[in-house]
């Protein structure tokens, strides 16, 4: 699974231009666990690897629409939509279901 979770962690990375640190903000956890992750030194919780896993997904359907420095923007700034918070804390807050309305949105259409 190590290798798995290294790919999940790169295509965030990638796609998204989000850092280590970022990661971990997002899931709740250290950049010192998330090295450890990378590493395969230990593997994720299930809650943690759930989230990993949307992460990844959310930053995937983000990249049909941004470069990854505009994805990293979009994730990290308040939203009108989400009453002024960003993104990045709803995934946070485990609240993925809210950015997933966000990013069906800019599927419709819609201006984002």
């Amino acid at each position: 699974m190590a290798g798995s979770v290294a790919a999940q962690l790169d295509a965030v990375h990638d796609r998204g231009a989000i850092s280590a640190r970022e990661v971990a903000e997002l899931l709740d956890t250290t950049p010192q666990i998330v090295a450890r992750w990378r590493m395969g030194k230990v593997e994720p919780p299930p809650d943690r690897l759930q989230r990993l896993l949307a992460l990844e997904w959310l930053i995937g359907e983000l990249s049909g629409f941004y470069e990854p420095d505009e994805a990293h923007l979009w994730l990290f700034a308040p939203h009108r939509l989400l009453g002024g918070a960003r993104p990045a804390e709803r995934i946070r807050e485990g609240n993925v279901d809210d950015v997933l309305a966000l990013i069906s949105q800019l599927q419709d259409g819609a201006a984002i």
